[in-house]
C-alpha cells in the first residue's frame, strides 16, 4: 500500500468540502496570490500558521523556521520577505513565536546538538544579554517562556532593519512588522504589542537612506 495513502486520502477529502463550501475558490486561488500578511514562524509542527489564524490558502505568506529566527546572513528568509513585500505587497509581517519553544530551550542549555547550535546563536547571545531578568523568574518553564518573548520582539527589530522592508517605507508603501506569540497549551495566539510601521521607530545606527542619497 502507499505509504502516503492516508494523506492523499485526507486531501481528497479537505478539497471536495473546500470545493463544496465554494466551488470557485480553487480557480480562483490559481489565478492569483494576493495576500496581505507574511508569517514568519517556528518550524514546529504544532504551530500550524493558517489554522491558528483562520486563514484559507492564499490568505497567508509563510515562511517558518526552527525559532522563528531573522539574520541577515539568511538567505531564504531574506528572499521571502523580498517577495512577499517587494511582489505580492504584504501590508503585515507577523512575527509569530510560541511558547515553549525547542530552540529557545537549546539556546539556553550548554549541551550540543549539532549544526542547530550555530543558527541558535544569537538566541544565545539575547539569553546571555538578559539572564539576570530571566533569573528572577521562579521557573524554568517562565525563564524559557520569557525568552520566546524575547526573542520575538527581537526578530521584530530585526525585519525593521533591513534594507527591503526600508526601501519599502522609503516608496511610501505600508507595511507594519507585528511581534506574536502562540500557546500551544490553550491554542490562543496574541499581540505583544510590538509594532514598527516607520523609521521613527528605529534606532538611528540602524535607519538607511535611500539608494543614491
Amino acid at each position: 500500500m502507499n505509504e502516503l495513502q492516508d494523506l492523499i486520502d485526507n486531501n481528497e477529502r479537505w478539497a471536495a468540502a473546500i470545493k463544496e463550501e465554494d466551488p470557485e475558490f480553487f480557480a480562483k486561488l490559481a489565478r492569483q496570490q494576493t495576500p496581505e500578511f507574511l508569517w514568519i514562524g517556528c518550524s514546529d509542527a504544532r504551530v500550524p500558521a493558517n489554522e491558528i489564524v483562520g486563514m484559507l490558502p492564499g490568505d497567508l505568506f509563510v515562511h517558518r523556521n526552527v525559532a522563528n529566527v531573522v539574520l541577515h546572513t539568511d538567505l531564504n528568509c531574506l528572499s521571502v520577505i523580498q517577495y512577499a513585500v517587494d511582489v505580492l505587497k504584504v501590508k503585515h509581517i507577523l512575527v509569530t513565536g510560541h511558547y515553549g519553544c525547542g530552540g529557545v530551550r537549546a539556546s539556553m542549555q550548554d549541551s550540543q546538538f549539532g549544526l542547530i547550535d550555530g543558527w541558535l546563536r544569537t538566541i544565545r547571545d539575547l539569553y546571555y544579554e538578559n539572564r539576570e531578568l530571566l533569573s528572577k523568574l521562579p521557573t524554568e518553564e517562565e525563564q524559557v517562556d520569557r525568552l520566546c518573548e524575547l526573542n520575538v520582539i527581537q526578530q521584530v527589530a530585526n525585519v525593521g532593519h533591513t534594507s527591503i522592508v526600508q526601501n519599502a517605507w522609503h516608496r511610501g508603501q505600508k507595511l507594519s512588522i507585528h511581534g506574536c506569540i502562540y500557546g500551544i497549551k490553550d491554542g490562543r495566539w496574541k499581540s505583544l504589542d510590538v509594532t514598527i510601521s516607520g523609521f521613527e521607530q528605529l534606532p538611528p545606527q540602524y535607519r538607511l537612506r535611500p539608494l543614491g542619497e
